[in-house]
């Protein structure tokens, strides 16, 4: 919970042009009355405007670890959506690496029992690599809802991701976290 008693989602995106609208989930959780934090790996950071985020959260948008002697400038999270994830982060998260903010705090979120929704942005080929599709089935064991495949949005062709940013459904990510058991037992 926030300093106002609202719950946190911790929004976190990595490397991905579909990054740019992460102010779409933000605000789909602050109209449910959640808080919101913006967290990006420093790839992800090249696509989304800091200052703007910062704005509409309150926050400063991460993307390092902080020295252990700083306090903390946000607020712990109640829960985390990965969106849009690479599928090198996702292969790295089911790894068990933490060499990058996000990751860490995605490994702690399992760790920990918290919600946590995860839908990559990628091409077909790189989703159906053995490895994204093993890490994507042990997340999935672990409690972490992967949103990914034709169902959730149609995969788009390598090369091309840049023109299929517009569909990235941020509104499903959203929806698919209220669903959680822990939500609705609150």
């Amino acid at each position: 919970m926030d300093e106002r008693g609202r719950p946190v989602l911790y929004a976190i995106a990595t490397g991905s042009p579909a990054a740019r609208d992460l102010g779409r989930l933000v605000a789909l959780a602050q109209a449910d009355g959640w808080a919101a934090c913006a967290i990006t790996s420093p790839d992800g950071r090249r696509f989304v405007d800091a200052e703007a985020l910062a704005a509409a959260t309150g926050h400063p948008v991460r993307s390092s670890y902080k020295d252990p002697a700083e306090p903390d400038a946000l607020p712990p999270a109640d829960g985390m959506i990965a969106a849009p994830i690479t599928c090198n982060s996702l292969a790295k998260w089911a790894a068990g690496i933490s060499d990058t903010l996000p990751l860490g705090l995605l490994v702690e979120a399992v760790g920990r029992g918290l919600p946590v929704v995860a839908m990559p942005f990628s091409n077909h080929a790189q989703i159906a690599f053995p490895a994204v599709q093993e890490a994507m089935r042990r997340l999935a064991g672990w409690g972490v809802r992967v949103l990914v495949g034709d169902e959730v949005y149609p995969q788009h062709e390598p090369g091309t991701g840049s023109a299929h940013v517009h569909r990235f459904p941020w509104s499903l990510a959203w929806r698919e976290f209220l669903r959680h058991p822990w939500h609705s037992a609150r």
